[in-house]
């Protein structure tokens, strides 16, 4: 089989196409096909050797990958050959509260990934997906939308009539939004450019902000709520852009950390935390049983990703390049094989 692996150093370059043995599935495993992977933000870092310790030398990237079951090991039940399936992002994340193993089994990271033509998982580091969605959709669910499914439902607590702020249109906040718009909340949106912002606002954004236009686009977001702030902000920016968040927030709301796009460190104003009461939770993806509670969401509303465009097994680095430039909107997905 082919797969790729980081050789050589750091950046682009270091994606190296291998030809390894296909491996077998043994005692409670199972072997997937793999149809298609995504990429993330985190699968640049992890590339320029920018993510965590470091990146370990062969390591196979891409966290977010979809195939088809073609054989099980003994003591399989949760699945069988045939079966749809995703890898969930931490490999050992099942349920419950994160905990320092299950952390260091995500897969393009921690442990190898799905950028592979063939991978061998647990039976439990899988989750069937629904039907109606292609490979290439399903690709796109095991970090950036249950990182999104986390913020809003399980940390969050979405309701109807909830005002929700969303940074930019990548693969969380495209989510966020429909995830949103699900549960009858209003969204304000930013992007720095106008066009991603009024297909922001096909997909059912309510409200929209230009950054560039508005550096302080916290406080449009008070005048756009009559002083109250938004109830929650998934912040995917980090310290450049956490500060406009606690401005944007109302007293006692919730500011979801899931990235940092902007930068990990800077000089944050904790003053307001305290005099808001504001909560800033982290989140870090989730676990198999929020995967699986959002697959059944989307299954009853019939929600398909929102695909950006799809590259061939052999453009891989192109992908990369492709989703530095930032002029996705959505997910950018890798087709493997037929």
């Amino acid at each position: 089989m082919k797969r790729y692996e980081l050789r050589n150093g750091s950046g682009l370059e270091a994606l190296t196409l291998t030809e390894r043995e296909t491996p077998q599935a043994g005692y409670g495993q199972v072997l997937v096909k793999i149809r298609a992977a995504s990429l993330n933000y985190r699968d640049l870092m992890v590339a320029e050797g920018s993510y965590g310790a470091g990146t370990e030398e062969g390591l196979v990237p891409l966290s977010d990958g979809a195939g088809e079951v073609i054989a099980v090991g003994e003591g399989v039940t949760r699945v069988k050959a045939g079966d749809r399936v995703a890898g969930i992002f931490m490999q050992k994340y099942l349920d419950g509260e994160l905990t320092r193993e299950k952390s260091v089994s995500a897969l393009g990271g921690a442990i190898p990934g799905v950028l592979s033509e063939y991978v061998v998982f647990h039976e439990d580091g899988v989750v069937k997906f629904p039907d109606y969605l292609s490979y290439e959709e399903a690709a796109t669910l095991p970090c950036a939308a249950v990182t999104a499914w986390q913020a809003l439902v399980h940390v969050g607590g979405i309701k109807a009539g909830d005002t929700i702020l969303l940074q930019g249109t990548g693969g969380v906040s495209l989510f966020a939004l429909q995830f949103a718009k699900i549960a009858g909340a209003r969204v304000i949106i930013t992007s720095s450019s106008d066009e991603k912002l009024e297909r922001a606002k096909a997909l059912g954004a309510d409200l929209t902000i230009n950054y560039q236009s508005e550096p302080e686009w916290g406080k449009q977001v008070l005048a756009l709520t009559n002083d109250y702030g938004v109830d929650n902000i998934v912040e995917v920016g980090g310290a450049g852009t956490l500060n406009q968040s606690l401005a944007a927030v109302r007293y006692g709301g919730v500011v979801t950390l899931v990235g940092v796009l902007t930068g990990a460190a800077g000089e944050i104003k904790t003053g307001m935390m305290l005099g808001k009461n504001i909560r800033v939770q982290g989140i870090y993806v989730g676990s198999r049983t929020m995967f699986e509670s959002m697959n059944a969401a989307l299954l009853q509303h019939q929600s398909h990703p929102i695909v950006d465009k799809i590259f061939g097994f052999y453009e891989a680095s192109e992908a990369y390049a492709y989703l530095k430039t930032a002029r996705h909107f959505g997910k950018v997905v890798i087709r493997i094989g037929d």
